[in-house]
């Protein structure tokens, strides 16, 4: 609840005082986490013998979480709480400015305290603990072989369709703003109450950096930005952030407060906000539900746009500086350049002085485009300065390539899907990720969940299919 006030409606002020708290509380929650008769339950409960798998899977995530705090001295806890909030305060704040000196000492410290952390886990590799840790069961290599495949791939689809320059570039005709924030956000709320969301256990507010926060059994709620000059940026936001909310608004009450009562991956958590923002939000089905409702809430700027034009600027492909605004084809090359400089900084072939630099050249290298300030550039996400400096950014690709795969599964079991997301008629799709994914919390592994609902292993070749298959139509190239 601290957290989820410090990044909505925390007076400016009371920023330094709220670490603290922060502080305190990790600290007293870190001793109960570590308490000596709590291990030694775990301990007695590991030595039965008449567990069944589910029982099984609820202590192994216990033992590890116990095993995992107890390595971790209270004091480094503490430390890292109170240090993440003041960080993540002073981001808020250089961002706007593009103060990236300011941030430099910061983010050294941040590296330090993750790599101080890493040294009390059993991994070779520190980056493998935070993997670990978002991805069970994966580590840094095996990530690394993925998406250097999955690049092999992309990058000529990419090279394709920014050549043809075929399909119009619809965003054009939604430039005529501004666009107020009430008719925004109202538009947004009224397309995820269709999808599911229940405002009964959640709401919506503003923040920097859009995100979800499950802050008790029946309190999952969300975060959007807003443009005045780009109506589908918290349109796309709150999509993205209400998939995370029903994944977790859909777990069994019986797993509620118990280990199992969550989402399982970072990577199953982004397949479900990815698969909602875009393999459902950005269809030609979507706009065909909604364009004539998105028209009527900005009529004058919208005055001959038609569903077609919304769909096109909805799926406009650029080679883009921002991560979190980038088109399907283009968002994994942000993601994997973000996962390599990790790879360095963690391994100190990187230093945080030089880390603007490579993040520029990386940018040239992968997307042929450059940053002219640093506020688009190395301080755009929030991620390395609100926690560790690792296991952030892998789950959003991984999350694409499980989304490719539960979408194609879908479609099997639901074939009339695109007609009933024209219809608005979201409850099927809704009720088979519930069925198959959503109820399931960490009941199966990562991987053991992929295998059960789509029969075959981690595999990218449905969402590259998909993505062949979409921007081929889109602008007319042989991909």
């Amino acid at each position: 609840m601290l957290g989820w006030d410090q990044s909505t409606y925390l007076p400016e002020a009371a920023a330094e005082g709220r670490g603290r708290q922060q502080a305190l509380l990790s600290r007293l929650a870190h001793a109960h986490a570590t308490d000596a008769d709590y291990g030694r339950l775990l301990e007695r409960l590991g030595n039965r013998g008449d567990l069944v798998p589910e029982q099984e899977r609820t202590l192994a995530l216990a033992r590890k979480a116990f095993g995992r705090s107890t390595r971790l001295p209270e004091r480094l806890v503490g430390e890292m709480s109170e240090h993440w909030g003041r960080t993540y305060t002073a981001w808020t704040k250089a961002r706007p400015a593009n103060d990236w000196a300011g941030m430099i000492p910061l983010l050294e410290k941040s590296l330090d305290l993750t790599l101080e952390a890493a040294g009390h886990e059993d991994f070779a590799n520190p980056h493998d603990a935070y993997i670990d840790q978002s991805d069970e069961g994966m580590s840094a290599d095996q990530i690394a072989q993925i998406f250097g495949d999955l690049q092999r791939e992309l990058v000529p689809l990419v090279e394709a369709v920014t050549a043809a320059q075929a399909a119009e570039d619809a965003s054009r005709q939604l430039s005529r703003g501004p666009f107020g924030l009430a008719q925004q956000l109202a538009f947004g709320e009224e397309v995820i109450r269709d999808y599911g969301y229940d405002f009964s256990r959640g709401r919506q507010d503003l923040t920097h950096h859009p995100f979800m926060s499950r802050l008790g059994d029946r309190d999952v709620r969300i975060t959007t930005r807003y443009r005045e000059d780009d109506p589908m940026d918290a349109l796309y936001s709150t999509l993205h952030e209400s998939g995370h909310a029903m994944y977790e608004m859909g777990i069994q009450d019986a797993y509620l407060g118990t280990p199992l009562g969550g989402g399982v991956s970072s990577g199953v958590h982004e397949s479900q906000s990815r698969l909602w923002e875009n393999l459902v939000g950005r269809s030609r089905a979507f706009w065909t539900a909604y364009g004539e409702d998105f028209r009527a809430a900005f009529p004058e700027q919208l005055r001959g746009v038609s569903d077609e034009d919304l769909y096109r600027a909805s799926n406009a492909v650029s080679r883009s500086l921002i991560r979190t605004d980038a088109d399907e084809l283009t968002y994994n090359l942000h993601v994997m350049l973000r996962f390599g400089l990790e790879r360095e900084l963690l391994a100190g072939r990187l230093a945080v002085r030089d880390l603007a630099d490579a993040w520029q050249s990386a940018y040239q290298d992968n997307l042929g485009v450059q940053s002219p300030d640093l506020k688009d550039g190395v301080l755009q996400d929030v991620h390395w300065f609100f926690g560790p400096v690792a296991g952030a950014f892998q789950g959003y690709t991984l999350g694409n390539i499980m989304g490719g795969q539960f979408f194609a599964a879908a479609r099997q079991a639901l074939p009339e899907l695109d007609d009933q997301i024209a219809r608005r008629e979201f409850g099927p799709l809704h009720g088979w990720l519930r069925e198959n994914i959503y109820q399931h919390g960490r009941r199966y592994t990562p991987n053991e969940l992929v295998q059960r609902v789509t029969g075959s292993d981690l595999s990218a070749g449905p969402y590259l299919e998909y993505l062949r298959g979409k921007y081929s139509d889109l602008y007319g190239v042989q991909l």
